[in-house]
């Protein structure tokens, strides 16, 4: 039986319309799973009956993160955050790691997993990181990858792409400052921005901070081997429901 996996969309206010990229929605079919849009809910206990569906977690990118959640004032060059989807993310990766089931975030999903553990996030790199950067919102296709990631051996990440450093796309001015409780980090750019990390503690917890779901639907297999990696991961908790 194929997994379900629970994704967060992200919202027009304006229009109080949910949208969300179409190769998240690909990527994660492609590699064998069932994704289900999750509407943001206050309700904790409804955010539990969610949690119990599901099988795995799948973090989006987005807007940036509201400050106030790890405990500091808007930097001036803070972007537009939407509190009522960072609640909610938060609330499902503490529950959803509670049942110890698996989560991968991108971009912004990655940061959500620091927050939602402790951690916290630069409002603005190239305002509060004193030495050259990388160019981390690029100028290129979605799909191309615009800069290079060293990962850790014997992390996640390494056993999953098989490789001591990859080529990624680049969408972002936040980044991972603090790391959140049982957090590693596994895989960092030149310039010393944090590209991925990962739970120790936990079945499968990975968060990158490049799109893979834009490069897999370009044919890069190393995204596609995270999405497989994920989706396995998430099968081993439908079966064990099954039985």
């Amino acid at each position: 039986m194929s997994p379900i996996i629970g994704v967060v969309p992200s919202i027009d206010e304006d229009k109080g319309q949910y949208f969300i990229n179409e190769d998240n929605v690909k990527s994660l079919s492609e590699a064998g799973g069932i994704p289900i849009l999750l509407p943001y809910f206050k309700n904790e206990s409804t955010a539990d009956e969610l949690v119990e569906r599901i099988d795995g977690l799948y973090l989006t990118g987005g807007n940036d993160i509201n400050p106030f959640l790890f405990g500091e004032e808007p930097h001036q060059k803070l972007g537009v955050v939407n509190q009522q989807r960072d609640e909610f993310e938060m609330i499902l990766v503490q529950k959803v790691l509670q049942k110890n089931k698996p989560v991968l975030g991108v971009c912004k999903g990655c940061q959500i997993i620091n927050v939602a553990l402790g951690g916290s996030v630069y409002q603005d790199i190239y305002d509060q990181i004193d030495s050259t950067l990388l160019q981390h919102h690029q100028q290129a296709y979605d799909g191309y990858p615009s800069h290079f990631v060293h990962v850790t051996e014997e992390s996640l990440l390494s056993k999953i792409v098989g490789s001591s450093e990859i080529k990624v796309n680049s969408r972002h001015h936040q980044a991972i400052k603090r790391l959140g409780n049982s957090l590693v980090q596994s895989g960092t750019a030149n310039d010393g921005i944090i590209e991925a990390i990962e739970g120790k503690d936990y079945r499968y917890v990975l968060g990158v901070q490049w799109h893979p779901e834009n490069m897999a639907m370009q044919g890069d297999d190393t995204s596609k081997k995270i999405f497989d990696s994920f989706i396995e991961a998430c099968s081993g908790i439908s079966s064990e429901a099954k039985n």
